[in-house]
């Protein structure tokens, strides 16, 4: 019966909505995250700005805090359609925002709403994937996600890119708004009905906006604003004068420190803690942390999900504006289309392949070294053609690298995005492996989020790194930041899949 269905229908095949949900999750991200790095270098914004956009970042990192509500209203697909509508608007809104003298303030200020939206939206399409698909399914279909989301990447770098820089960014908004719009439309008919409505949407929203919560948000506010205005600069002042390294760490970065903290208490305390908030036995948003929690090994399991992508994020935070100040960001868009797709989906699918293959224990070790060898590869190009960074930096005639130079480039963007696609594979497939079944999108989150962490904070040191060190040193220096990652492979727990992820 299942079968006759799938081929009366072959749009709701899991081969083809795996594939246009995760191409959507991953163009808004790319759009928001690197896009918006190059048009910003477009505009002449410094370097030390654009890595203060790593402030985007923020509800990646915080989204764990709203993922059991995905979870606990509404059904997935519901989140998915909204969250699509709502980013449709915005990327037009932006569009429109582009070419206009004052827009690029503005557009920083769509952007990180955009980022809220769009982390909402990974939230439910990761638990909407591991509603559909039993474990099975789940490491057979990790291969056609990882390459939807590479590819949507390369639209992003590529198409997007290339027609912001050549004909203009209201065109290359608008047209990342279209995409988007096309998905949108595509899932409202074909995406399948996969769960049942625990609570409707609209409860939470009374929820949100009920009169107890407003009042309890207004006097939290004035309290927050009373505290600020009364002693917090003369507080701030004085701990800034005995620990003066306080002054280099962001918003963004304070904000994730204060997950980590968060997360280190729960471990600490977890069963006093557990006592007091589970006292409500059907408090499903305390019962979503405290059982990802709960398990042996989770804390190396946590700074491993931290530490393993610390070299990659703070590589790709610098590597669009490497591109710009080398003088190639007419061929960017080519490079990524031409070249990074094809070795993108090369190695999304052998990653996908051989970790179902082989096992995730045996594969992730060369997976993540693979990924992080491409920081050194940089280095290496960034070194031999410094040169050309010099003179094309700021410059309003670029001098050409030369045509064997820009094979160079290409043959490094190429091993990039191949060993990106592998090291994806590796990351998705362990995040699942710490869900439990009963609140998929909220321990993804989780775990998502704290992946995020240490991007946040290498992403807003990077510029001001690139600015001092230049591109060669800085990138090697991403290489030596990857190290303690690797080294946690020994320890870490879940990569055996004879290991009990969840609990009856």
């Amino acid at each position: 019966m299942h079968d006759r269905m799938e081929k009366r229908f072959p749009f709701k095949l899991p081969h083809v909505w795996s594939f246009t949900t995760y191409f959507a999750e991953g163009l808004p991200y790319t759009v928001i995250r690197i896009v918006s790095s190059v048009f910003f270098r477009d505009m002449r914004v410094s370097l030390e700005a654009i890595g203060l956009t790593s402030l985007f970042g923020i509800p990646w990192v915080i989204k764990f805090l709203w993922g059991p509500l995905i979870d606990q209203f509404g059904t997935k697909r519901k989140w998915i359609l909204i969250m699509q509508f709502l980013l449709v608007l915005l990327f037009i809104v932006v569009a429109i925002m582009s070419p206009l003298p004052y827009g690029v303030k503005l557009i920083a200020g769509l952007l990180f709403i955009c980022a809220f939206f769009s982390a909402t939206h990974d939230i439910a399409i990761d638990g909407y994937y591991m509603e559909a698909l039993d474990k099975q399914g789940q490491a057979k279909f990790v291969g056609y996600r990882v390459m939807a989301y590479r590819l949507a990447m390369m639209a992003g770098t590529g198409i997007i890119v290339t027609i912001g820089t050549t004909g203009g960014w209201f065109v290359a908004f608008f047209m990342g708004g279209a995409f988007l719009g096309i998905l949108f439309i595509y899932h409202i008919f074909f995406l399948p009905h996969v769960e049942t409505e625990r609570l409707r949407i609209w409860d939470l929203l009374k929820r949100i906006f009920g009169i107890k919560v407003l009042i309890g948000s207004i006097a939290l506010a004035l309290i927050i604003f009373g505290i600020k205005s009364l002693f917090w600069s003369r507080f701030s002042g004085g701990l800034l004068e005995v620990l003066p390294f306080l002054r280099g760490i962001s918003f963004s970065a304070s904000v994730a420190l204060g997950l980590v903290i968060l997360l280190i208490g729960l471990a600490l305390f977890r069963k006093r803690i557990k006592e007091v908030f589970l006292r409500d036995k059907e408090s499903f948003y305390s019962r979503a942390f405290f059982e990802y929690m709960d398990r042996d090994k989770m804390a190396v399991a946590i700074a491993f999900i931290i530490l393993m992508r610390t070299g990659e994020s703070m590589l790709s935070s610098m590597v669009a504006p490497f591109m710009v100040d080398l003088g190639v960001k007419v061929h960017y868009g080519w490079l990524s289309g031409g070249v990074g797709l094809p070795f993108s989906i090369l190695g999304a699918m052998a990653g996908g392949f051989l970790i179902a293959k082989l096992s995730l224990k045996k594969t992730i070790w060369p997976f993540l070294l693979a990924q992080n060898l491409t920081n050194l590869v940089y280095m290496a190009l960034a070194l031999s053609l410094a040169k050309y960074v010099t003179l094309n930096t700021g410059a309003d005639v670029v001098t050409f690298i030369g045509s064997f130079n820009l094979f160079l480039v290409a043959c490094v963007h190429a091993f990039d995005q191949f060993a990106g696609g592998l090291g994806t594979a590796v990351l998705i497939t362990f995040l699942m492996r710490t869900c439990l079944d009963r609140f998929k999108a909220a321990h993804f989150a989780i775990g998502s989020g704290l992946m995020n962490v240490s991007g946040v904070f290498a992403g807003v040191a990077s510029g001001f790194l690139a600015a001092r060190l230049g591109y060669g040193p800085f990138f090697g220096l991403t290489f030596l930041l990857s190290i303690p990652g690797m080294c946690l492979i020994l320890f870490v727990p879940f990569l055996d899949t004879k290991v009990e992820t969840s609990r009856e």
